[in-house]
């Protein structure tokens, strides 16, 4: 592994920490098409500065960037019905520990990209993991929230593959990442007022301090995930960002007041460390 790459991974893991806090920042809101709506308004404000800067990215990158564009906006709304079902302690790192797996998969069975014994290690203990966390409180059932966070994760998955690979064919990271941010903000926006009922824009206002915010630690965080994918391999990223679901963790327990109980504290503890091993045996 090379400097430079640690370096990338470096930032990849501080930015866990911000994925982490925002998706609390949504939970803490209350109002789920509105906190979706919130953040998508700052990620198609920064789209919009970073178009402007960076200009427009190569042709053979635009499906990968619509497509990741619709995919993003998918998942916002999809984590918000989740978080509308459950704890974020809980849902979170089932969400986020299912992306990795489809991840690695396809990217070492149609991408080439080739992973030591750690990793493959790394990889079955994250999958355990997340079969405790699932199992904790009794067998899954789709009124917990468990489906949609399964669900969620499969929409993850989808939309960092997409970009993993279009950002690579853009030519101008920048600029890919401004258009996808761009496109996914509008789109987002008006799905949720579609489903945000009456009073939506007064809700907006109230709530827009702590959505907004939240919006920026998202563009951050995913933002500095895309430039990563350019830099490094898709698993290698995929999996070490899943960090963020210890922090999750504790953001729940320790600020949400959400109870924690033994087994889940210990599959979170299992899910991280298979991230971990998954990316440092790559």
């Amino acid at each position: 592994m090379t400097v430079g790459v640690q370096g990338v991974l470096l930032l990849v893991l501080a930015t866990a920490v911000l994925h982490a806090a925002w998706n609390a920042m949504a939970k803490s809101v209350g109002d789920r098409w509105v906190s979706s709506a919130l953040i998508g308004t700052a990620n198609g404000a920064v789209g919009l500065v970073l178009v402007v800067l960076f200009g427009v990215p190569a042709a053979e990158s635009w499906p990968y960037l619509v497509a990741s564009a619709l995919l993003q906006a998918a998942y916002l709304v999809l984590l918000t019905h989740t978080y509308a079902h459950g704890d974020l302690s809980r849902l979170y790192p089932i969400a986020r520990g299912t992306s990795p797996v489809v991840v690695t998969m396809i990217a070492v069975g149609l991408l080439g990209e080739r992973l030591s014994l750690l990793s493959w290690l790394g990889l079955g203990v994250l999958v355990t993991g997340i079969v405790l966390l699932a199992g904790a409180r009794g067998l899954p059932r789709a009124d917990t929230g468990l489906v949609l966070a399964l669900c969620t994760g499969l929409v993850i998955a989808a939309y960092s593959l997409s970009d993993g690979v279009g950002v690579r064919m853009a030519g101008n990271t920048g600029a890919y990442i401004g258009w996808m941010f761009a496109l996914q903000g509008p789109v987002l926006l008006l799905v949720c007022r579609w489903q945000g009922g009456r009073s939506f824009w007064g809700r907006m206002r109230t709530h827009a301090p702590i959505g907004l915010l939240g919006g920026m630690l998202a563009v951050i965080s995913y933002g500095t995930t895309v430039w990563a994918q350019s830099r490094a391999p898709l698993a290698l990223v995929a999996g070490l960002r899943e960090t963020s679901v210890v922090w999750a963790a504790l953001i729940g327990g320790l600020i949400l007041r959400e109870r924690l109980t033994t087994a889940e504290r210990l599959a979170v503890l299992v899910v991280a460390a298979g991230a971990v091993a998954l990316q440092v045996g790559a």
